[in-house]
């Protein structure tokens, strides 16, 4: 009898599971400085929104939320040590930012909780095997970013680059988003130049590198990327025999959001140069009930009468984001539970949440095998030189690789003007002018010598080649080796 009653309780218990009410323990990493695009203020409004709409869909489950401020690493993986001494949370919603992301996002995974940020964007965290292994990124990675560029590049046969990188060595915002376009560049050449935003810029050295590649791609204040381009308006590189694009993610001063007016004496030759400049950016798509999304964020906000924030009612990229995130974890605790798991078994959980598409509050969102968001970006365009306003004019679908083409695209604008002569240091060039010699000899009797003369001539050209390519190459050894070293330091260290 005793058996037949455990046997029964074991079939019934995931149907038991899901009727019984779940106290989730929900840990949100923000911080609390307004000066923060994923403030507490800004963000923790869209979570309790996305709190009270599970209630409906999913009755059993009932969400208790703990913000905590983390303004560094120490005080982000003190706090989760410290919660946890009592009882561990069943979700870390957050950190952001990268440092404090590795950090909190290691100990969680070591002790099965799952981990949902829309944040921790850099290259390294798209490692899942083992230190990040509980890390469901809501958010485009910079990878997914830099996936816009590969294509373009193959698009359009651009082969090189040149990254222009403001590092405040602080945050790193801006090396971790060309870091990512770098990592997927191999078949390219591609050469990075970093500056500080306190030091002087170096236009010299600035222009000399542009005017040794195709495509410049910058990431930068928008102070920083006005200057730059009003030095190669000036110097007259906006002509169309280079292209210029910054990355603007979050269309936010600090990622130079494209602003060329200042109300100063520059502002006219700031508008031609901008003709120049393409921007990537988050592709936003919206469906009716992000409308009352946006106006409930903004009162919720409103009540808070912040006098330090006077955008916080703005809804961006984060604040749907971790939005978001509550409405993934949820589908994927009923499915876990459905299964007969428990909420303490995050590996079950966090497998849930990878690979799958659902409805996020702007839109479909659709996850990766990796557990990372695939990623919708625009390009965006100056197509009124007179009036300086810009629309989008491509947009690009993670998903499927896809471009979709608008009506004000126009491809003579990504056409590199007398760039793409041949290049006679292309290895196949070598080889065809082999051949070419060879093929000429017509006279049979003399083929022997015809082929010591074509040797001899082959190898002095293949040394003149050599010669090319290494003092060609020998500039960008230093940065390139930098750049890696850099990758490895932050690898490491920082995430």
């Amino acid at each position: 009898m005793l058996s037949l009653t455990v046997l029964l309780l074991m079939t019934l218990n995931p149907v038991l599971t899901n009727n019984l009410t779940q106290e989730i323990d929900v840990l949100v990493f923000l911080p609390k400085n307004n000066s923060f695009l994923f403030s507490q203020a800004r963000v923790a409004p869209a979570i309790r929104y996305a709190q009270h709409a599970l209630t409906a869909q999913f009755p059993n489950f009932h969400f208790s939320l703990q913000l905590q401020d983390s303004d560094s690493v120490n005080q982000a993986v003190f706090a989760l040590a410290d919660r946890s001494c009592e009882r561990k949370p069943d979700l870390i919603l957050g950190p952001v930012r990268e440092y404090e992301a590795a950090a909190v996002v290691r100990l969680a995974s070591h002790w099965n909780i799952p981990v949902v940020s829309a944040g921790a964007l850099a290259v390294a965290f798209r490692n899942k095997d083992s230190e990040y292994s509980h890390l469901t990124r809501i958010a485009p990675s910079y990878m997914k970013m830099a996936e816009v560029f590969s294509a373009m590049f193959e698009r359009f046969s651009w082969r090189s680059a040149l990254l222009l990188i403001e590092d405040d060595m602080k945050e790193r915002d801006c090396y971790f988003t060309l870091e990512a376009v770098y990592h997927v560049m191999d078949d390219y050449t591609v050469k990075s130049l970093t500056f500080s935003e306190e030091e002087p810029l170096r236009s010299d050295e600035i222009l000399q590198n542009i005017r040794d590649t195709e495509v410049v791609i910058m990431c930068a204040g928008a102070d920083r990327i006005r200057e730059i381009m009003l030095a190669a308006h000036k110097q007259q590189l906006t002509n169309g025999s280079y292209i210029f694009f910054n990355v603007d993610l979050f269309n936010a001063s600090s990622y130079g959001n494209g602003s060329w007016k200042r109300g100063d004496e520059h502002d006219d030759d700031a508008r031609q140069a901008y003709a120049s400049l393409n921007t990537v950016t988050l592709l936003r798509t919206v469906k009716p009930e992000y409308r009352n999304f946006s106006i409930e964020i903004k009162k919720s906000t409103d009540r808070l009468g912040l006098r330090d924030c006077s955008d916080c009612g703005n809804v961006n990229m984060f604040v749907e984001g971790f939005h978001d995130a509550m409405l993934l974890y949820a589908v994927a605790l009923h499915e876990a539970m459905k299964n007969g798991y428990s909420k303490k078994n995050g590996t079950e959980i966090t497998s849930h949440m990878w690979n799958i598409t659902f409805e996020g509050i702007a839109g479909q969102v659709s996850m990766d095998i990796n557990g990372d968001r695939n990623g919708d970006f625009s390009l965006m365009a100056m197509t009124n030189v007179e009036a300086g306003s810009y629309e989008v004019v491509a947009n690009y679908f993670g998903v499927n690789k896809t471009f979709q083409l608008m009506s004000a695209f126009d491809s003579k604008r990504f056409m590199i003007k007398g760039r793409h002569e041949a290049n006679p240091e292309l290895p196949q060039k070598s080889c065809e002018l082999g051949v070419s010699a060879l093929t000429g000899v017509t006279v049979g009797a003399l083929l022997g010598a015809v082929m010591l003369i074509a040797f001899y001539f082959f190898r002095k050209n293949y040394r003149i080649i050599i010669q090319r390519r290494t003092h060609g190459e020998e500039p960008y050894c230093g940065k390139h080796h930098q750049l890696q070293e850099d990758s490895i330091k932050s690898n490491s260290s920082a995430a």
